[in-house]
């Protein structure tokens, strides 16, 4: 038996132990991927493979595949009994892991006293992996890279070299890549130490008991949480870009007691083109969006997800057939955020956020660098968030993924890249009582006095952010060129020098109707750069003095009353 208390300490060890093993790998990474974008996941897991606790950095789209992967996929492959130490597992199978080739699931068991005990799992994006280069272009899984079935990374401690020289063999950037694969297995070994001292410090042979009590107090907590809600179906349809045509995401939610089901029936079938999702990825990011709005102080393991049913149809763009392209799946994947919200608004407006950019802004380039070698660099972008029912949404800031911005001084000195321009976009969040988040303006060059191949993966260029309860929608995105070209938003084409790409991301949506939006937070957006004074007018019906920057009270009574009739 494990107190109340001590197992709140075991809890917070356990956390700590994970925070570790994400920091080691950061700190060891070669690429701005991890260190800077924290585009990567870390846990610990029990024998079976159940996820107790994850890292506080990371993705859903890394994190809840991955617990997922490590249950379904690699312990019943590779139970670990049957490993010995220093065996260490690698996959990025798109079904079983995280959805597409670029990310690297790496898994390693824990031994104490001649006995497997845990594992430990991460999740990182990898800066190239072979094939066409990450994004939508591809016709076929096959031509997207290079796929690593489950096997050994490490056996007994020792690299399989065959492994590794095959990838090095396909991939633009070997030593990166690799350095990213070394730095990942350190991760977890640094995990597995600092668990085998938690077991020595409190006498535990293992942590099955331990991983017992917090699966089920969390499964309960979610439980009590879906309770909440009223019984019965809420749902929501969105149109999203797609790469030729519109898509369509649907979602039935349904509340039955203490379980939930999510069925995306009525989506799109899947497309010849690389934005289909596996259902693995639309399960982690359905099951994050629930838990940020029923359960956003419960912890995100095993627990969590099992009172969450999610069902696609196969064949469909969220629940694809092997060998459909993925590569850039985020395109589809972050979007079931979106309907989710907006169904369960009609029951917790208070708790959801208006729909926002969503689906990150990714960008890759590769060519020649100066001296003649080959380079491939990609960061991620995000556009503004949605407004919630109290607070403006944030801009410039990653929602469902979580993923950071990288820093201009640090993509300029990873890749032959120069950023002329990184600003908030003034009038891209949506009007409301509470505005929606800014998205942002970037315009960048390649230096290397050769053309660079410019891969784009970016949406709501054409259906922008809608707002919520009366808010309005945020701008839609941009992309264009200098010379006045207007590139494929989600395909590729040459950047030849001299010219430059302007990047213009989209807003999130508004929360409630513009005209009750305090007259005063308008000119402080006004004053702050965030709205112009046409905006003041046309949106919000605020008259504002350019001259002494200050609220015209008549004029502002006559345009309101003016909109309400």
């Amino acid at each position: 038996m494990i107190d109340p208390i001590t197992l709140e300490v075991i809890w917070s060890r356990l956390i700590s132990v994970v925070d570790e093993q994400a920091a080691a790998l950061i700190h060891s990474s070669f690429t701005t991927v991890v260190r800077e974008a924290g585009d990567l996941s870390a846990g610990v897991f029990d024998r079976d493979g159940n996820m107790i606790a994850q890292s506080v950095t990371g993705t859903p789209g890394h994190i809840n595949t991955m617990a997922n992967c490590v249950r379904k996929y690699v312990a019943p492959n590779y139970p670990i009994d049957s490993l010995e130490p220093g065996d260490t597992l690698i996959t990025n199978d798109p079904w079983e892991a995280s959805g597409h080739l670029f990310d690297l699931t790496i898994v390693s068991p824990v031994f104490y006293r001649g006995r497997g005990v845990a594992w430990f799992a991460n999740t990182c994006h990898a800066v190239d992996i072979g094939g066409a280069t990450m994004g939508g272009d591809a016709r076929s899984l096959y031509e997207e890279g290079l796929a690593i079935p489950l096997m050994k990374l490490f056996k007994a401690g020792e690299a399989n070299r065959e492994l590794f020289d095959i990838i090095r063999a396909n991939v633009r950037v070997p030593d990166q890549v690799i350095g990213d694969i070394y730095a990942q297995e350190v991760g977890n070994q640094v995990g597995a130490r600092k668990l085998i001292e938690m077991l020595d410090e409190y006498g535990l042979p293992d942590i099955e008991a331990v991983s017992a009590l917090i699966l089920d107090r969390t499964e309960t907590a979610v439980r009590n949480a879906v309770r909440a809600l009223p019984d019965g179906s809420y749902r929501n349809t969105i149109t999203i870009d797609g790469f030729d045509a519109p898509l369509t995401i649907a979602c039935a939610i349904t509340v039955d007691g203490d379980g939930l089901t999510v069925d995306y029936a009525g989506s799109s079938p899947q497309v010849d083109r690389g934005i289909n999702v596996v259902l693995n990825y639309t399960h982690a990011y359905t099951t994050y969006t629930l838990m940020a709005v029923l359960a956003p102080g419960i912890p995100n393991n095993e627990g969590a997800f099992r009172p969450i049913d999610v069902q696609a149809p196969l064949g469909s763009i969220l629940n694809c057939r092997r060998p459909a392209p993925v590569s850039a799946r985020h395109l589809i994947g972050h979007f079931v955020s979106q309907p989710l919200l907006t169904a369960l608004a009609e029951v917790v407006p208070e708790q959801v956020i208006a729909n926002g950019s969503a689906g990150l802004w990714n960008t890759m380039m590769d060519g020649m660098d100066e001296t003649g070698e080959e380079f491939a660099y990609i960061f991620f972008s995000a556009g503004g968030m949605g407004a919630a029912h109290n607070r403006d949404g944030l801009s410039a800031t990653a929602f469902p993924s979580g993923i950071m911005g990288v820093p201009v001084e640090a993509i300029e000195t990873a890749a032959p890249l120069l950023m002329h321009r990184r600003e908030l976009r003034p009038d891209s969040g949506g009007p409301g009582r509470f505005r929606g988040g800014l998205g942002q303006v970037m315009e960048l060059e390649i230096i290397t006095g050769a053309p660079a191949n410019h891969s784009c993966m970016y949406d709501r260029t054409g259906n922008p952010a809608l707002g919520l309860l009366g808010g309005q929608a945020g701008a839609a995105g941009q992309v264009r060129l200098s010379d006045g070209g207007r590139p494929h938003p989600k395909s590729h084409y040459l950047l030849e020098p001299g010219q430059r790409v302007i990047l213009e991301l989209p807003g999130g949506g508004g929360f409630g109707p513009a005209c009750e939006r305090a007259p005063e937070r308008v000119l402080q957006d006004l004053r702050e750069g965030y709205i112009s004074l046409e905006a003041a007018a046309r949106d919000y019906g605020v008259a504002i003095d350019p001259a002494t920057m200050t609220i015209d009270e008549a004029a502002t009574l006559a345009l309101r009353k003016e909109r309400e009739s």
